[in-house]
């Protein structure tokens, strides 16, 4: 990772980093997100995936619609670290731990990376 893509990765690393303490605060069931990019085709290869404990607490956030409000966050400190995402829906995700234990026994190296 040369410095140009470690400085980019570092920011991005920051605002997320506002993002998920708010969440956590603000979102029931809410425990922590991740991100991937292929920097070479970055902002369009960045996938963020925020996790939840469990499947009710998902849903309860998809129904009180908080999810859209989450992603206009991510969007709006990623901007603010001069990066634009033109459609968070296409780069934000969301799961749970209790999907990850379920289907791939707790490995969220290997759940992320079929994702």
């Amino acid at each position: 990772m040369n410095k140009t893509v470690k400085k980019l990765d570092n920011n991005v690393v920051k605002a997320l980093t506002i993002v998920c303490e708010n969440a956590k605060q603000d979102i029931v069931g809410f425990e922590w997100l991740t991100h991937s990019a292929n920097y070479a085709n970055f902002p369009g290869s960045l996938v963020i995936t925020c996790v939840l404990d469990q499947s009710d607490s998902l849903n309860s956030m998809l129904v009180s619609e908080q999810d859209k409000a989450l992603r206009k966050q991510i969007q709006q400190q990623l901007f603010n670290a001069g990066v634009l995402l033109k459609d968070a829906r296409r780069h934000v995700f969301f799961d749970t731990e209790q999907a990850c234990r379920l289907e791939h026994n707790g490995d969220w190296k290997r759940r992320l990376a079929v994702n």
